[in-house]
């Protein structure tokens, strides 16, 4: 994502979201290191999906994923979502988390396809209108829950 994004973004955002990021969100994200944000575009270059993924030490959590209205069901979604993943895979990351509302069945769907589990609940954590956060993770392609690492010495 570049700053020449942002605008586009922003508006993909508001009319998808109640309580929507603003732009300067966005803008904000791109100059920190500790965030990962990835731009789908149509064959005009211009954004119709978007993936904020935040890294933690060895954690991720995808803060937020969006597709324009117009385009979905397209895969896009999906797509994103794959090469966040992958590109935390690539890193060793543990673990990654998300937040979703529970009456979001596509999403859920899509989360469940990639290796997602609920592990928690967010009671209330969404506003307009009020709703509960289903809390997911998924482990790194190849990890099981209960790895703990390596023992090395004694």
């Amino acid at each position: 994502m570049t700053p020449d994004d942002a605008d586009t973004v922003a508006a993909i955002e508001a009319q998808s979201f109640s309580d929507p990021w603003p732009r300067n969100a966005f803008t904000m994200l791109m100059r920190r290191a500790h965030a990962r944000l990835r731009v789908a575009v149509d064959d005009g270059d211009v954004p119709v999906g978007y993936c904020v993924m935040l890294v933690a030490v060895d954690e991720r959590e995808v803060a937020n994923i969006c597709v324009d209205a117009k385009v979905r069901g397209a895969g896009v979604a999906g797509r994103l979502l794959d090469d966040a993943l992958a590109a935390a895979d690539a890193e060793e990351t543990v673990a990654v988390y998300l937040e979703v509302r529970e009456s979001n069945a596509p999403a859920r769907r899509l989360y469940e396809t990639r290796g997602f589990h609920m592990v928690g609940r967010r009671r209330g954590y969404y506003q307009h209108p009020a709703e509960d956060a289903l809390v997911l993770r998924r482990e790194r392609a190849g990890r099981r829950p209960d790895d703990v690492g390596e023992v090395v010495g004694e």
